[in-house]
């Protein structure tokens, strides 16, 4: 039995892999890999490398969950070395905890490495950093991924605060986001900015309120992220990569 490696690859430019990732991709004997990895970084891999996509999409399944878990399962029953390849960080809504504990159940050592999470890259390639002195001292990171018939556990009464709220993977739900934001209080031209495949070299941000982002960003290609947040306001000024 071999033992798995719950790899994070960062937001998307390659080179913000780490360097212990990159370790284990070169000794891997396979690579299970997911739709918001850049797949650049299999070229990194050893000759003979086996690669299994299990990659997800929008209201798109390539596997359900439970058939992931398996496959990884699976693999560290044939193989040594398994590198489970996981967009950004695989605890930071990468469901890397539920694959562990599946892992764990059955006897397969595992072992987490931590990746770059979009929550903080993709703002910071925007030229918005997510705390600034002077304008806020603390963020929230929060699903946007909220299944819409599930009731859900997003606290919003709590995010009245002058905190950075950033939503990862939200941008089918971006409408329904600023209406509970405007239902809690935040003012309808409060600062708000999508960015749109963060850390790629075709990465675009859009900038507007909580009053028109919707219009200006809906169609935007995935993945987004949005980051709510007078911060917001410092693109403008420090936008660095997109230029």
């Amino acid at each position: 039995m071999g033992k798995v490696y719950l790899t994070g690859a960062g937001p998307g430019d390659r080179d913000l892999l780490t360097i212990k990732a990159l370790r284990v991709i070169q000794n891997a004997d396979v690579i299970i890999y997911d739709r918001l990895a850049n797949p650049d970084i299999l070229e990194d891999a050893k000759d003979g490398c086996k690669f299994i996509y299990v990659g997800k999409a929008d209201s798109h399944h390539t596997l359900p969950q439970d058939e992931i878990n398996e496959v990884i399962y699976q693999a560290s029953l044939e193989y040594e070395n398994v590198v489970r390849l996981k967009g950004g960080d695989p605890l930071v809504f990468g469901r890397g905890g539920e694959e562990a504990l599946y892992l764990k159940e059955r006897g397969v050592k595992f072992e987490f490495i931590p990746g770059i999470t979009s929550a903080i890259a993709v703002p910071e390639y925007a030229g918005i950093p997510v705390t600034h002195r002077g304008i806020t001292v603390s963020f929230r990171v929060v699903t946007g991924h909220e299944a819409a018939k599930e009731k859900s556990q997003i606290p919003w009464e709590n995010y009245k605060s002058d905190d950075t709220i950033i939503f990862l993977m939200g941008l089918h739900r971006l409408n329904h986001i600023v209406q509970k934001l405007i239902e809690i209080g935040k003012p309808k031209d409060f600062p708000i900015a999508v960015i749109s495949r963060g850390t790629w070299s075709d990465e675009k941000t859009v900038v507007g309120t909580l009053d028109d982002i919707y219009e200006k960003a809906k169609d935007l290609p995935t993945p987004a992220l949005i980051i709510v947040g007078k911060v917001v306001e410092l693109h403008k000024d420090l936008s660095w990569f997109e230029k």
